[in-house]
């Protein structure tokens, strides 16, 4: 017999919204709720709200800024994760996806799209995310393959690429003019665990001193916005 198109219950995807800028997140819950088969299950500004409400609220998808003002994205990625094992993350950022989006797939997300992408990529996202896929740019797809076929790793790479996720956290907070305390309180790490994270990058960039650091770090965050 035929099937009855109206007895097929259509399912509605929850999509949580994780982003610190109101207005984007109205941007998005506006984009998001034009389509019939998803809906806005929550919004966070923070990552404390982003982890409670996915317990909550069992969210499909997590739409995650990684610059979040108590924790690195790639970091809240690892939280959601832990706490629903099925659930799928996209990555929306302002930063430049060479660097971010190999470690946001590291992290565990499915996908990472930037900011200044056409709305209609955004649900393009979504979409391939939630069918199972990971979803890149064409450019950054094609970089990630040509990386693994010549074996190439991370030394090949620019200096900073060879930072850990927590290091590359703290070293953008040292470009945004904070001092090692302001960043301890920030990230809720001690002091002592900062001044070792700053050790670690000074010799990871081949940086002498403090203050050859803090030049490098804001050098690099105002290039970061170019």
């Amino acid at each position: 017999g035929r099937i009855c198109r109206e007895c097929i219950v259509e399912r509605t995807y929850k999509v949580l919204l994780v982003d610190d800028h109101p207005i984007v997140r109205q941007g998005l819950a506006e984009l998001i709720g034009r389509e019939s088969d998803m809906t806005v299950c929550g919004q966070a500004e923070s990552a404390a709200a982003a982890l409670e409400l996915t317990e909550k609220s069992q969210p499909d998808l997590a739409l995650v800024d990684i610059s979040l003002d108590d924790m690195n994205g790639l970091v809240l990625v690892k939280g959601l994760k832990s706490r629903q094992r099925n659930l799928r993350v996209l990555i929306l950022s302002m930063h430049d996806e060479a660097l971010y989006a190999e470690r946001a797939l590291r992290a565990g997300a499915h996908g990472y799209i930037m900011k200044r992408e056409a709305p209609t990529k955004v649900i393009t996202g979504i979409r391939r995310v939630l069918a199972g896929d990971v979803y890149l740019s064409d450019d950054i797809s094609a970089r990630i393959m040509r990386k693994f076929a010549s074996g190439t790793d991370a030394a090949d790479e620019s200096p900073v690429a060879r930072l850990s996720d927590r290091e590359l956290e703290v070293y953008n907070h040292i470009g945004q003019g904070l001092k090692t305390s302001q960043i301890a309180a920030k990230l809720n790490l001690s002091v002592k665990t900062i001044e070792t994270y700053r050790e670690h990058i000074k010799e990871k960039l081949g940086l002498n001193d403090a203050t050859e650091l803090v030049q490098s770090a804001i050098k690099w965050v105002h290039g970061e916005g170019n």
